[in-house]
């Protein structure tokens, strides 16, 4: 019954998405994507519903990337060869590298011109972090805060409270050696520490109120007192709270199948989670530790316009506003656990308002939506190798090879090398 409700909700808005179709050849809308297993099965009902309300429009993929990162080098390569994709989905904190070469098109005149889009509901705050020295390059598609996922059962069996989930570090690593101390092969915590563009060693930063670097982006500011907060935080991950130094895929292994009780991760995963979890346990959402100054980076990608050719644009507009309005939005917060830029589907009934009441872990990265803060871009050509240098220094204190603050020191003075002059 809700489908049929989505599909005719899906008619009614195709009527504010394009004008009708009428008799004509085809246009190709050539987009790729990156992070298959979360979005190639979402693309590909995005791309079909699409086609079925634009049968004059045809969506070819091209074969994912499998991150942010390497969806950046794909497309910058595509730049130099003149084989850029039309649409491109990109992380937000990568929108700047395209602008900052002028291969990205902006979108304010298609707006502009585009009477109803407005009417599709994206939140102003929201539809900003697609902007890029005051001109809009993005439209958000998926959009999400670091978040803490808990293992219900695990909670009550160590003596926690899930009406009272800890809210501060100190209070995770307790319950998390409570968790372990269950024994077996349970483990008490993971924290996803090297999710793409150091996004979350950014969260610890801004949580504690810090900048990655200074106003002006002269000079490293992640060496302050929040950095150093944030990376002594890292280490008390493993030193206090029983996190062992393993995989992303592990990590979701472990409490996807019940055995871990506390992981820090993206909301992305959560529709993912709840469908692998299923009835194993009580799964529970918590919001991320944040200072009373705190900020939280979104995380999440934008769809961006590189199409060329005037006609190619506008098809890829009309195929940009339908992935990214109130029926893309629809099927993608139901299918991951991102939330939309368009956050007006969250109280239409005929769309996300009973999903939402029916699932209210999913509103736990919602409601940390004023705290939010962008994605740090680091500026110039070195800003990919940036994010390399470190991830290596922070996983030399995962690993335990490095102490924290010394991990920090060099971190930043290589990081500083690193920036335009």
């Amino acid at each position: 019954m809700l489908r049929r409700t989505m599909l005719r909700t899906a008619a009614a808005t195709t009527a504010l998405v394009a004008a009708p179709a009428i008799a004509q050849s085809t246009t190709e809308i050539v987009v790729e994507y990156s992070i298959p297993d979360l979005f190639k099965t979402l693309h590909e009902e995005i791309a079909r519903e699409f086609m079925k309300a634009n049968p004059q429009h045809k969506i070819t993929f091209r074969a994912p990337q499998p991150g942010y990162e390497e969806i950046t080098q794909s497309v910058l390569r595509a730049a130099v060869t003149n084989t850029l994709p039309d649409v491109a989905y990109h992380g937000l904190n990568r929108q700047r590298i395209f602008v900052d070469r002028g291969i990205v098109q902006p979108l304010d005149g298609f707006i502009a011109a585009d009477a109803r889009f407005k009417e599709f509901g994206h939140a102003p705050g929201l539809l900003d972090i697609g902007k890029v020295k005051g001109k809009q390059y993005g439209i958000g598609f998926s959009l999400s805060t670091p978040i803490i996922y808990v293992n219900g059962d695990l909670v009550e069996k160590a003596g926690g409270n899930l009406a009272v989930l800890p809210a501060t570090w100190d209070g995770i690593f307790e319950l998390a050696r409570k968790i372990k101390a269950l024994g077996g092969n349970t483990q008490g915590f993971h924290f996803d520490w090297d999710i793409t563009g150091n996004w979350m060693f950014q969260a610890l930063v801004f949580a504690n109120g810090g900048t990655m670097l200074s106003e002006d982006e002269k000079k490293v500011a992640f060496d302050g007192e929040a950095g150093k907060q944030a990376i002594a935080t890292l280490s008390r991950m493993v030193k206090d709270g029983t996190m062992r130094d393993v995989a992303q895929s592990v990590a979701l292994q472990d409490f996807t199948s019940g055995t871990m009780g506390i992981w820090g991760h993206s909301t992305s995963r959560l529709g993912g989670v709840t469908k692998q979890v299923g009835d194993k346990f009580k799964l529970r959402t918590a919001a991320f530790p944040t200072a009373a100054n705190g900020r939280l980076p979104m995380g999440g990608n934008t769809a961006m316009l590189f199409a060329k050719d005037p006609a190619k644009q506008k098809a890829a507009w009309e195929y940009i506003k339908f992935a990214t309005g109130p029926v893309g939005a629809t099927m993608m917060v139901k299918a991951t656990g991102y939330f939309p830029s368009a956050l007006k589907v969250a109280d239409d009934p005929a769309m996300l308002k009973d999903f939402y009441a029916a699932n209210p872990n999913h509103l736990v990265a919602m409601k940390q939506l004023p705290r939010a803060t962008a994605w740090y871009a680091f500026p110039g050509e070195n800003g990919l190798k940036i994010t390399d240098v470190i991830k290596d220094h922070l996983q030399s204190v995962v690993a335990q090879k490095a102490e924290p603050m010394a991990a920090l020191a060099t971190m930043s003075k290589e990081v500083q090398a690193l920036l335009p002059a």
